[in-house]
């Protein structure tokens, strides 16, 4: 047998889900049938979206969302693990990270309706609360204790790519990379013992080119940025990230932000809290809470500039743009 049959071959699965496609990349043996894998990824997604989506009406969150303030409503494991995260991050972000903006974000176009001038006012004016504040789990019950949308789409992609990063260790491949949509995962290693190379995209409305490039490994990325998905409004661009004090985009965000973290879930959460927050005050909580975070910003010019936290994307990654860094 020739040393080439022998060779770990690349595996490059991919299907869509929540508007998007998933992706997955991992090494076998020669003929290795990947169509077993490819099924129990695509049905690891089709959970979360049938759990998880604001655009489909049957789904478990939107089950909760049309029940009645006060009522106690059963919903499946994965999905109260979610919101108890997105519970946990938004107290701790000083709900920066607000799982309950999700009339604000279907007034204003993002969600499965077009924007609605009344829809937004009422988003806009009507009194705020966060919604660690309104909700609350008992065991597999959650219950609304004021009137709330909610909204997982700051957390679902990232829990998504968990799940896929998941059912790969549980078929016995503890090594690859899994995404969704930019949200990425690494398992262990390549086969030549080398990290997996990542790109951190440079904030570009136009074109899709690297900014930096990470190399990971057991740990995951997740980016939130204003450049893929906008509304325009009197010839202004304005982010798909909402401000959650006031119940629009907000008016001046960061380009972009990115976060190394333990989960692509918790990495997708904060990078939306820090772009809420901005490089001052994110910076200095993602500071306080040890985060790996690259904020991105333009000047007047269109420029890019930079700010980090944290050892992995440190002075030389803010600002080079293939410098690597790792996670072990």
């Amino acid at each position: 047998m020739s040393k080439m049959s022998t060779e770990p071959a690349r595996l490059a699965l991919n299907g869509a889900t929540m508007g998007t496609r998933w992706q997955a990349t991992f090494f076998a043996a020669p003929g290795f049938d990947p169509d077993p894998v490819r099924a129990a990824l695509q049905q690891a997604v089709d959970e979360v979206d049938a759990q998880m989506s604001t655009w489909r009406a049957d789904s478990d969150l939107m089950r909760l969302n049309a029940a009645e303030t006060g009522a106690w409503v059963m919903v499946p494991d994965r999905l109260r693990q979610v919101l108890a995260l997105g519970l946990e991050i938004g107290r701790a972000s000083g709900g920066a990270f607000d799982i309950g903006m999700g009339d604000a974000v279907t007034a204003w176009g993002f969600g499965p309706e077009d924007a609605a001038p009344e829809a937004i006012r009422a988003a806009m004016t009507r009194r705020r609360g966060p919604a660690h504040t309104m909700l609350e789990i008992d065991g597999d019950r959650v219950r609304k204790t004021a009137p709330v949308a909610l909204d997982l789409n700051g957390i679902a992609k990232g829990h998504g790519t968990d799940r896929l990063a998941e059912t790969l260790v549980a078929l016995g491949i503890d090594a690859g990379l899994v995404g969704i949509d930019g949200e990425m995962r690494a398992l262990g290693v390549r086969p030549d013992g080398q990290p997996w190379a990542i790109a951190v995209e440079a904030p570009d409305f136009a074109a899709r080119a690297p900014h930096s490039v990470l190399a990971l490994e057991d740990a995951a990325v997740a980016t939130s940025g204003d450049y893929r998905h906008w509304v325009e409004v009197q010839g202004r661009r304005l982010s798909h990230t909402m401000d959650p004090d006031k119940g629009r985009p907000l008016p001046a965000p960061p380009a972009s932000v990115t976060v190394v973290a333990r989960t692509c879930a918790e990495a997708d959460a904060w990078a939306t809290a820090l772009m809420v927050l901005g490089p001052d005050k994110g910076g200095e909580l993602a500071r306080e809470r040890g985060l790996d975070a690259l904020f991105l910003m333009r000047d007047q010019d269109g420029r890019t500039t930079s700010r980090a936290t944290g050892r992995l994307f440190g002075q030389g990654a803010a600002q080079s743009r293939t410098a690597p860094a790792k996670l072990r």
